[in-house]
């Protein structure tokens, strides 16, 4: 519970706060510690001082918010097909930790970890700030958003959840009282503007804070049209100072980078000043924050 008081504290810091300490965010639960998205990833990681827990979120046959990433179940349980083709309560009873592990080595199968329902893990673990994805593949936004907006009423959970999502769609549907950050397209273009042409184009209506998340660094396409034609080139977007300054220009920016893998991507990340870092592994990242 101490960590999740942290990460409300850390959440209400200025961004020039976290310029010393990024949040340690624990993607997926902790993916790399433990089984994915379940109860037991999420313990773990706050164990190993995780600041915040970021989970995946689909809808099951019966509309009720569940953490699963996925498209088949096949690819963690026991079982197979969409989410969207069994109710919570079925899913409650899969094998979530199924697939962990490598070769002959599946720690934690048989060992009861199911795929839990958002309303579950809001309510386990009411200090915690989630930053929540949404991945649902075939659900109805509208459908999906009055969903999420029931449940984080009833576990008064509005003030220490963020959303995001790589369908704008879904964070379109989202009633205002909910936070969320803002689309994945925006932000890659506003990042590809500062990097390949050196442009900063803040938006305006800068008075709300403004949250983003994108890969510290991002393999991308450049397509140049041209009247006979176009050309295609191999590029890397990155997250550097002047990315950083330029998103910050106007106040209100917060910056969460994605794909941090090892001590050196999170000691870039510190330099840069980001918000927080998304990681696999709190407990190999935990050992790197105090340093």
């Amino acid at each position: 519970m101490r960590h999740g008081i942290t990460a409300a504290i850390l959440l209400c810091c200025s961004a020039s706060a976290f310029a010393t300490t990024p949040q340690i965010i624990a993607h997926r639960a902790g993916t790399g510690d433990a089984p994915e998205n379940t109860e037991y990833a999420i313990s773990k990681s706050l164990e190993n001082k995780a600041d915040a827990i970021w989970i995946t979120v689909q809808l099951s046959k019966d509309g009720i918010p569940v953490l699963y990433r996925p498209s088949d179940l096949n690819s963690l349980t026991n079982e197979s097909g969409p989410v969207s083709a069994y109710n919570a309560n079925q899913l409650t009873k899969f094998d979530a930790g199924y697939k962990f592990g490598s070769d002959n080595n599946h720690p934690f199968r048989n060992k009861g970890l199911g795929i839990p329902t958002l309303e579950q893990v809001l309510k386990k673990y009411p200090e915690t700030f989630f930053y929540i994805d949404l991945k649902s593949p075939d659900a109805d936004p509208a459908q999906q958003a009055k969903a999420l907006e029931k449940v984080l009423t009833e576990q008064k959970a509005l003030a220490r959840t963020r959303f995001y999502s790589t369908d704008e769609k879904y964070l379109n549907a989202l009633p205002k009282m909910i936070q969320r950050f803002e689309s994945r397209d925006k932000t890659r273009t506003m990042l590809a503007n500062i990097t390949m042409a050196h442009q900063c184009d803040i938006p305006e209506n800068t008075d709300a804070a403004r949250w983003y998340g994108l890969e510290m660094r991002r393999n991308v396409e450049v397509v140049e049209k041209y009247t006979l034609g176009e050309a295609r080139s191999k590029s890397v977007l990155l997250w550097d100072k002047e990315a950083m300054k330029c998103f910050r220009a106007k106040g209100g920016a917060n910056i969460i980078l994605f794909g941090i893998k090892t001590k050196e991507d999170f000691k870039q990340a510190k330099e840069l000043g980001a918000d927080g870092v998304l990681v696999d592994s709190p407990k190999l990242f935990s050992t790197f924050k105090t340093k």
